[in-house]
């Protein structure tokens, strides 16, 4: 089977980390790539910046319409914005518990109402939502997370029955500890302490979540939905 090339695909959280390599992945296979970022711009050939705060639906609205003018209609959406705001469950505030949802889940299906519509007129589309091993595991101080994560799962699910019947997929990848900003600060011997966790190892890149990324948005997938693929090194199985 011949994969599509030159499709629009939007990736929203795409200026750094898990975003920006697949940003690059995609933009490298010959698609036409837009992010979405919040403070800090991509500035990479063959990649278009837009900034937009997810969690304002008015911005959404422009951020979809400026790239279905510049690239045109999203083929390919990349839910992958996210933030965390951590602390024990009686510490934490309605605001961070709040800010998380709305950030990580509420803002996915924001985009993929936007987007779902000009996919069912095309009759093709991929969804890929970026959960984390922590939907399934958990995590101490990271009940708003690991909440707002396994609430993709659901979500993704459900657009994946809905949808289906019309050519378009929604996959769900859920990475374990990858090569980010976040894991850059910690501590060599917490680092060795969480790698020692991973059946592999090692700790995750991000261009192999970007990897996963790019398969299941292949027509070579076309037969894959609904689906949740770890790309964890072992460390979530047997949930």
């Amino acid at each position: 089977m011949i994969d599509r090339t030159e499709r629009t695909v939007l990736i929203t959280g795409g200026s750094r980390g898990i975003g920006l390599a697949c940003a690059r992945a995609f933009a490298a296979q010959g698609d036409r790539v837009a992010v979405t970022f919040s403070n800090t711009p991509v500035d990479e050939p063959g990649i278009l910046a837009v900034k937009c705060d997810v969690t304002d639906p008015a911005q959404v609205e422009a951020a979809v319409g400026e790239v279905d003018d510049a690239l045109g209609p999203v083929e390919v959406l990349v839910a992958n914005a996210g933030i965390t705001r951590d602390g024990l469950l009686v510490r934490m505030t309605d605001e961070d518990f709040a800010a998380v949802i709305d950030t990580n889940l509420t803002a996915t299906w924001r985009l993929a109402k936007r987007t779902v519509p000009k996919m069912m007129k095309a009759r093709w589309g991929r969804i890929i939502v970026m959960s984390s091993v922590g939907a399934y595991i958990g995590a101490p101080g990271q009940a708003n997370y690991a909440a707002s994560k396994a609430g993709l799962i659901g979500l993704t699910r459900s657009i994946a029955r809905e949808y289906g019947p019309r050519g378009i997929t929604a996959n769900v990848i859920t990475p374990g500890p990858i090569e980010t900003d976040m894991l850059a600060t910690m501590p060599d011997d917490k680092r060795a302490a969480l790698a020692g966790q991973i059946p592999v190892g090692r700790i995750g890149l991000p261009d192999e979540v970007a990897a996963a990324a790019t398969f299941l948005a292949s027509d070579r997938a076309a037969f894959i939905t609904g689906a949740v693929l770890p790309v964890d090194g072992g460390i979530g199985m047997g949930f």
